[in-house]
Order: C-alpha cells, then sequence, then structure tokens
C-alpha cells in the first residue's frame, strides 16, 4: 500500500526535490495524502497535504523547506480519514517517522503512553510508535536505542523509516511483512521499491523480514531480528525499473495496453518451461487476488483440460483461514505483480508450513520481491514498471507465463502464442473506433453484466472489474449458464449486458444463453469472431475480433475488455490512473 522514501545526502546538497521525485514514483501505492520531513540546521520540519503528490508540492512552493536528509509518504490509510493530521511522516520533537503497514497492538501502547502523559494528534496507529520511540528517548535511550526498543514491542506489518532530530546524517529503517529496500548511488536512499530509487541509485539491498537498517550518506549497515550486524548483498539496478514517462499518451493505463504486445514477446523470450517442471505433480493450486486471481482462473480450465491435472484456484486472502489440507504432491503457485501482495505471500507460507513436501512457483512482475525470494522456482512477467492501478499488461503476461506451462509439449499452441502479439497489435488497431463508439453508448449506465463460459467467464470477471475500478460503474461477471438461476432477474431493456462468444467449444451453449438475454432485453452487446458473426442478425450490437485458436482466446477477448473500460472512464472525466480508494500494491490484509 503506502509509498515510503528516505534519501541522505552524499554532497550535502538539498534533497528535497529527490524525495518528492521518489514519491512520485510511489504515487500507485496510494494517494489519500502525502507528505516529507527533512533534518535542517539540527531541526526537523515537515509539511502535508491531503489528495495527490501535488498538493503537497504546491504547499511546498507556498512553504519551502530544505535539508540534506529527509523522509516522504504517500498514504493509503488504514487507521483515520485521509487528512492532514493523519498524514504522514508522524512527528514528535525528536522523532519523525513514516510506515506502510498495520500495527495490531497500538491500541495497548497508546493507552500505556497516555497514562504517562503523552498527547496524540491523529487517528494512526503510527502516531502511537513515533510517541514510544519519543518515551524511550526522553528516558535517556539514543536513537538507536529507541528505535530498537520499539521494534522489540510491535506487533503486525510493518515498514518503517525514520530519522531522529540528534542523529543529522543517518536513517532508520526495519520491516516485518512490508517491502523496504536500501540503494546505493550518488544519495543513499531507501524505497518501497527499487523503482523509486533506480535514479538516485545503480545498487540496491532488500531487506528481509525482522531485519533492520542503519543508512548514512555513503553507506548502510544491516541487522538481524536480534540486533546482530549481517552482510547482505547488493543487486544492480537493471533498466527494467526505469519509467520511461506517458510519452504520446494521456494516461498510462493506455500506454500500458498499447504496450501489452512487447510484454508478450518479452515474456516468452525471457521464459523457459523446465521438462521437468511437473514431474510428480499431482494437483495444482493457484493463490492469488484480483486481477491475478482471474488470471489463475484462465490457468485452471487450461491445466485441467489439457494437462488432465485436478486445479484449485483460491482467493489468497481468504484461503489460510479455512485451515485446508495440502496434498502430497501439490505444486503451489501464487501469482502476483508486485510481488509484495501480503495475502498471496500469507497464503504461499501456510502451504508451505502446512505441507513441507509441496513445491513453490512464484508469477511476479519484479525482480527480486518478497514471492521471487520465497518460491522455489519464479517465472518473470517482462511487462515492464506498471504504473496504472487497474491493471493491463501485468495481466496479459501472467497469462502468457500460465499458457506456457499449460501448452508446454504442445508446439503448435506454443507457436500460436509466439504469433499473438501480431494479433494483439491488430486488435487494438480495428477495435478502437468501435470500441469508442461504445463506450458513448454505456458510460451513462448505471450496471452493466458481462456474460462468458469456459476460460471467457474469469474474462468476463476480469471485465466487470476494470469497469468498476476505474468508472465506478457497477458491474458483474458471470458464467452465462448460471444466469437463468438468478442474475437473469436483473436484464432489462435499461441494463447493458455484454456477452464474450468466440466460435470454440461452447459457442453453441453461449448462444442460447444470449438469446434468452435478448429475449429480455435490448441492449445486449456480442464479442465474438468473424466465424461467430455469421450466427448473429443486424438486431445485435457487435464486435467482430480476429479468428484465434480456442487456446489463446482468452488474451485476445481481454484486449477490448481494457480498452472498453478506459475509453468509458475517460467519458466519464474519471482519473484513470490513479481511482479512489485502491493501491497498486496491497501489503496490508
Amino acid at each position: 500500500m503506502c509509498g515510503i522514501i528516505g534519501i541522505v545526502s552524499g554532497s550535502k546538497e538539498d534533497i528535497v526535490s529527490s524525495v518528492i521525485e521518489g514519491l512520485s514514483k510511489l504515487e500507485y501505492r496510494g494517494y489519500d495524502s502525502a507528505g516529507i520531513a527533512v533534518l535542517s540546521d539540527g531541526n526537523l520540519q515537515r509539511r502535508r497535504a491531503v489528495g495527490k503528490l501535488e498538493n503537497l508540492e504546491n504547499k511546498l512552493e507556498e512553504d519551502p523547506i530544505n535539508g540534506t536528509v529527509g523522509i516522504g509518504h504517500t498514504r493509503w490509510a488504514t487507521h483515520g480519514k485521509p487528512t492532514e493530521e493523519n498524514a504522514h511522516p508522524m512527528m514528535t520533537k525528536d522523532v519523525a517517522l513514516v510506515h506502510n503497514g498495520i500495527i495490531e497492538n497500538y491500541k495497548s501502547l497508546k493507552d500505556s503512553l497516555i497514562t504517562q502523559g503523552y498527547n496524540f494528534t491523529s487517528q494512526t496507529d503510527t502516531e502511537v510508535v513515533a510517541v514510544y520511540m519519543q518515551s524511550c528517548i526522553d528516558k535517556g535511550s539514543s536513537p538507536r536505542e529507541a528505535f530498537r526498543q520499539m521494534l522489540k514491542v510491535v506487533e503486525g506489518t510493518f515498514a518503517f523509516v525514520a530519522i531522529f532530530k540528534s542523529v543529522p546524517n543517518k536513517i532508520f529503517c526495519a520491516k516485518n511483512k512490508s517491502p523496504i529496500v536500501i540503494g546505493f548511488g550518488k544519495n543513499m536512499c531507501v524505497g518501497s521499491d527499487a523503482s523509486s530509487i533506480a535514479g538516485n541509485c545503480d545498487e540496491v539491498v532488500y531487506l528481509s523480514d525482522g531485519e533492520y537498517a542503519e543508512v548514512t550518506e555513503h553507506d548502510a549497515i544491516f541487522f538481524d531480528e536480534n540486533f546482530c550486524e549481517i552482510k547482505k548483498e547488493r543487486q544492480k539496478v537493471t533498466d527494467d525499473l526505469i519509467n520511461e514517462g506517458l510519452g504520446q499518451y494521456p494516461h498510462y493505463m493506455l500506454k500500458e495496453i498499447m504496450e501489452q504486445p512487447n510484454a508478450v514477446r518479452k515474456t516468452i523470450v525471457a521464459n523457459e518451461i523446465p521438462v521437468d517442471l511437473l514431474k510428480n505433480v499431482s494437483r495444482i493450486l493457484i493463490l492469488a487476488c484480483g486481477t491475478s486471481y482471474y488470471a489463475g482462473m484462465v490457468a485452471r480450465y487450461w491445466f485441467e483440460k489439457y494437462l488432465k491435472i485436478p486445479t484449485n484456484v483460491e482467493m489468497a486472502s481468504e484461503y489460510r483461514y479455512r485451515f485446508p489440507v495440502i496434498e502430497n504432491g501439490t505444486l503451489v503457485i501464487g501469482i502476483t505483480q508486485s510481488g509484495e501482495t501480503i495475502d498471496t505471500l500469507e497464503a504461499m507460507e501456510y502451504a508451505r508450513s502446512t505441507n513441507s513436501n509441496c513445491r513453490v512457483l512464484a508469477i511476479s512482475n519484479v525482480k527480486n520481491s518478497a514471492i521471487a525470494r520465497s518460491a522455489d522456482v519464479v517465472f518473470y512477467t517482462e511487462a515492464g514498471v506498471e504504473i496504472g492501478v487497474a491493471s493491463t499488461k501485468a495481466f496479459m503476461a501472467q497469462l502468457t507465463v500460465l499458457a506456457m506451462i499449460a501448452f508446454h509439449d504442445r508446439p503448435e499452441v506454443l507457436n500460436e502464442l509466439r504469433n499473438f502479439p501480431n494479433i494483439c497489435d491488430d486488435i487494438l488497431s480495428s477495435v478502437n473506433d468501435e470500441i469508442e463508439n461504445l463506450a458513448k453508448n454505456l458510460y451513462s449506465a448505471q450496471s452493466i453484466i458481462y456474460l462468458g463460459r469456459d476460460s471467457l467467464y474469469p474474462i468476463a470477471l476480469e471485465g466487470a472489474l476494470k469497469l468498476k475500478e476505474i468508472s465506478y460503474i457497477h458491474a458483474e461477471g458471470f458464467a452465462a449458464g448460471e444466469m437463468k438461476h438468478g442474475p437473469i432477474a436483473l436484464i432489462d431493456d435499461n441494463l447493458p449486458v455484454i456477452c464474450l462468444c468466440p466460435s470454440c467449444d461452447v459457442f453453441d451453449k453461449m448462444v442460447s444463453n444470449i438469446q434468452i438475454a435478448k429475449a429480455r432485453g435490448k441492449n445486449v452487446i456480442v464479442f465474438t469472431d468473424s466465424i461467430g458473426n455469421e450466427t448473429f442478425g443486424d438486431d445485435f450490437k457487435k464486435i467482430v475480433l480476429p479468428n484465434i485458436c480456442q487456446e489463446c482466446v482468452p488474451l485476445a477477448y481481454v484486449i477490448p475488455m481494457q480498452l472498453l473500460a478506459y475509453k468509458v472512464a475517460v467519458l466519464k472525466g474519471e482519473d484513470v490512473d490513479k481511482p479512489r480508494n485502491l493501491a497498486k500494491s496491497v501489503t496490508v490484509e
């Protein structure tokens, strides 16, 4: 969730603009509020603002601050509403702190501090941590002792970054379940991810759970959970971490939709499926959330139909709480764009702890992420940095990896997959105007239903999710065969019904479902191909896609769903890249 940045200048230059630049790269993690604190002439200074980062930038223009050590934060609210009082950094007279995560025992700590005479100005759990460290300093502790004592008492998930008034050239940071990366370069940096500090640093170190670091202007020292000094290996910052900006596009989401052909190409080239990957695998368990969950649902159809391996797809956020049994011979696949999704990480950890014999495979878009470091095998989706909160090219790349696994022994399908980027280009160029016209007819709708069967059912779910995320129109995806068991009650002439109907195995069944919907409402829109188009008369609204092999159909049909959601949201005047209440990387439960 929240984005964190910290910088210690290696040349004694002002770092405020660099902190703001880092926050701009992290705003996808949350934009309820933003703030910055710096050390200047032995004093802590802070500026905070509600809403997007530009509001903080405006405040800094009106009331500037400067310093050679600073921390910044962009917030996704958990404890406390998005107000300036609840915005980070939290600050006392001697310490400033930013935090990503949730402190579970903050209430008992807060009650104890109140009895000691300390006051609070926010509703956040984070302020409790800052005040606790202040109480340690008031009792004579050094900043190092205060930080360590705090780590001993807090419970929950966290990435902490702190600066202290009495230590002018040092940042303290620690993590448990939430990501922290340390950067080495012209400035020493701390960030929530490597992309946020890539411009300042050419080498990075990833903290593991329980570790903490002290970062100075030229180096960093690392400690384990027992506060014993440890060595950490540095890794080179790679080009895929660089955000190249919007270029010719008005929004990142559109840019990333258009980048999908290249994302598929690069993902295919970068990954090779080991011949023994599925050796002795009797069951597959897929764990994921949101859009990644829908990618897993598509894979279930592929794995069971073509590999003949029983496959379960589980919402990672719910999975471990029902205490499921993990059978021997299970291959666990965790899917997460960021590689830091805490629900998925915890579900994978549960699976491994329940049955140590299961193999764990990760699919992630971020190299050296937490999920990649914890898995036995990892496949990287080479989608590059994805800034738009609503995932597009990362989802496509996830489907590509899953298809490569499903069809690893079917060269004819793999050839079709290698050719898919060309088909993707064709779709993007051929349906744009039609999708634009369709969006003009749909953007005023109050609710929309999406229908699909077989591997297109998850694409219907994903299409509905995209529309909900960025346009705020209520939308639901249903398996078309289930429509008659309840959802059909919703259909009337005013309800748009979007139907995904390629000419594949269940085409005739899907056509019947569409006719049932058409008999009850006039606003039925069919996405089909040239073969399927012959079945539907002129009384249907249709968008015709290229013919493609059945196995690759889900990849093709998700593209117009993304474009439709995008164009509807633009027509409604919504902030496409930063939809309300959402964040790109979900690091709290």
